[in-house]
């Protein structure tokens, strides 16, 4: 049986964190079951590994299963967060399975949405998620922003392939509350905004950083305008994964 797509609501936006900071469950997570938010946390071992002895500023895949447990989606970051553009198909296949092993082996459900490392991406890489049967996959808001604000273009089904999934923002130390405001607005007419933090705070990536006050101030502004925040899995709630763009 056929299943139902809904109609995307206006202010409808995707909310998704990548590297596996500590605060997405000390901050983040907290903050969002208070305002009934989903989300997706995206997970690499890369940093939790290979961080310089900073393993504390990152979740261990035991508190990843605590996240989930919270009602939140964990999504595949690749196994080494390396550059999804320049591995072999075998080096790719690698990345994608070694997360997968490791959401198994800690009682995790099995990743369907991933999130490129860097923004990095190629043919081959979607072609490996498709294959392996994910579902959405979140690119950056390259090549449609210019310069550093990191503003890419809302979600559109009708335009964009379901494993090439654009940021529309992408928050940092220059992000205020008009981007905020401004990502919003994107929400309309068929279309999804979609949220990509990092660490709130990220210690150890200031060029990513989000002071947790702005962190939440930008929450509950979504929380105050009606948003329907949503994880990166829930597009499948009002698109058809199955169903790309030229097809």
């Amino acid at each position: 049986m056929k299943k139902t797509l809904e109609k995307i609501p206006d202010r409808t936006v995707a909310l998704s964190f990548d590297d596996g900071c500590l605060s997405d469950l000390t901050v983040a997570a907290p903050m969002l079951r208070e305002m009934g938010f989903g989300g997706t946390f995206y997970v690499s071992d890369a940093f939790y590994r290979f961080s310089g002895g900073q393993a504390a500023n990152y979740v261990s895949w035991d508190q990843a299963r605590e996240l989930e447990e919270m009602g939140f989606e964990i999504g595949n970051h690749g196994g080494g967060h390396r550059d999804c553009s320049k591995l072999t198909r075998e080096e790719l296949i690698e990345e994608v399975e070694y997360v997968e092993a490791k959401c198994r082996e800690h009682g995790i459900s099995q990743p369907v949405t991933f999130a490129y490392p860097g923004y990095a991406h190629g043919p081959e890489i979607v072609a490996v998620l498709k294959e392996k049967g994910y579902r959405f996959a979140r690119r950056g808001p390259w090549p449609e922003c210019s310069g550093e604000d990191r503003r890419g273009p809302a979600y559109d089904p009708r335009v964009h392939e379901p494993l090439l999934v654009p940021t529309t923002g992408g928050p940092g130390p220059g992000w205020e509350m008009k981007d905020i405001l401004w990502l919003v607005e994107q929400a309309r007419d068929g279309k999804i905004a979609v949220l990509n933090y990092h660490g709130a705070p990220d210690v150890e990536h200031p060029w990513v950083n989000t002071d947790p006050e702005a962190f939440r101030d930008q929450m509950r502004y979504l929380k105050q305008a009606g948003c329907m925040v949503i994880s990166m899995r829930d597009l499948g709630r009002f698109v058809d994964a199955g169903k790309w763009p030229d097809a």
